[in-house]
């Protein structure tokens, strides 16, 4: 079992639109060696966080916050709550399962108690699918199909250890075929569909409780070429909600990028309507953006946990990861395009054109 027990956790560093890399490009020899010395400071960091939070309570607090979500959950979608949820002991990233119902445990063994490691450090690129102007809302599906998923996220200040509240989170994936709400280009479905920019499907922003924590809704999200199945987040240290219930900010960011098993990721592309996608699926070792935040780290994982609400996929989800983030940092994040109240406005000067990261 690994020790890294109080985060089950993710490092997300900050980074700019201007080192932001939208199409892809590799980073320069000194950007990798800077992100590379931040990386295994901030996991030393997120290491030395593991006692802290236990004496003050927090990661007890945590796993019986997931664990009384995973049986609302079950509740409230018709399912027994009597299974015992169990958990697998994690290795390596792309070798590990993260689904917490293996077998030969033990009634005591509890997968919500925060004894498994997921970090996720800083992504080469921010996404050129951004938008901002979002709803607040933690129910993002607006009538997606796909397989339900509930995610909780949590963030941590790496640097006191304590959890970050009333931080904002922009959270956002593509649809079960590949598709992104809010913009329209190539590569991104039908470029001829204008209504697209209008379209808010999978995306919402969510405040940081007192315990740090944020919730969403959604569906697990698809996949398109060159990239494996994956969740944008940025974290917004203020901004305004104004009275429609949209949220907007030029002020601080942490960006980064949530991933999923592969193996669950192979069962979730066998069902309908994520089988009708004729893009090429990239696996997790195969995506440019994973691998990079996994090859020469010290102790990487930027892959969610997560256990079954029953014994189908079909059932539903319920995945959960720890961020660690810097809250003294201040950077520009530039988006595809803007939510008014006359509906999507493209950023030209962005880069959404190009084929989304």
């Amino acid at each position: 079992m690994v020790n890294f027990s109080a985060l089950a956790s993710a490092v997300l560093l900050a980074v700019t639109a201007v080192t932001a890399h939208p199409t892809g490009a590799p980073l320069s020899q000194g950007e990798l060696m800077r992100r590379a010395d931040f990386q295994n400071f901030a996991r030393r960091s997120l290491n030395a966080c593991q006692d802290v939070l236990k004496r003050r309570g927090h990661t007890e607090r945590s796993a019986a916050r997931r664990r009384a979500l995973a049986d609302d959950l079950r509740r409230k979608r018709g399912l027994p709550t009597s299974s015992i949820y169990k958990r697998l002991d994690l290795d390596d990233v792309l070798n590990t399962d993260h689904q917490s119902n293996a077998t030969g445990l033990t009634s005591d063994s509890d997968p919500f108690d925060g004894t498994s490691s997921c970090t996720l450090v800083s992504e080469t690129t921010q996404g050129p699918y951004y938008v901002d102007g979002e709803y607040v809302r933690s129910d993002i599906t607006e009538g997606q199909e796909g397989v339900y998923t509930y995610v909780d996220v949590e963030l941590i200040d790496y640097s006191t250890c304590e959890p970050v509240a009333d931080v904002y989170i922009d959270f956002w994936h593509c649809n079960a075929t590949g598709v992104y709400s809010g913009v329209v280009a190539g590569g991104n479905g039908d470029q001829t569909d204008e209504t697209n920019l209008d379209k808010t499907f999978l995306r919402g922003i969510q405040a940081t409780n007192s315990d740090g924590y944020a919730q969403f809704e959604t569906v697990f999200p698809g996949h398109y070429t060159s990239r494996a199945n994956h969740i944008h987040i940025i974290a917004h240290n203020d901004g305004t909600v104004f009275d429609n219930g949209t949220f907007k900010t030029d002020s601080d960011h942490h960006v980064g990028q949530l991933f999923f098993d592969q193996s669950l990721i192979s069962i979730v592309e066998e069902t309908s309507p994520y089988s009708t996608n004729a893009q090429e699926l990239t696996l997790n070792e195969n995506d440019s953006i994973l691998s990079g935040e996994v090859e020469g780290t010290n102790g990487v994982d930027p892959v969610l946990e997560y256990v079954y609400l029953g014994d189908d996929v079909s059932d539903g989800l319920l995945a959960w990861g720890s961020v660690g983030i810097d809250i003294s940092a201040s950077y520009s994040v530039s988006s595809a395009a803007t939510l008014t109240e006359d509906g999507g406005v493209e950023n030209s000067s962005s880069g959404g054109g190009a084929p989304p990261s």
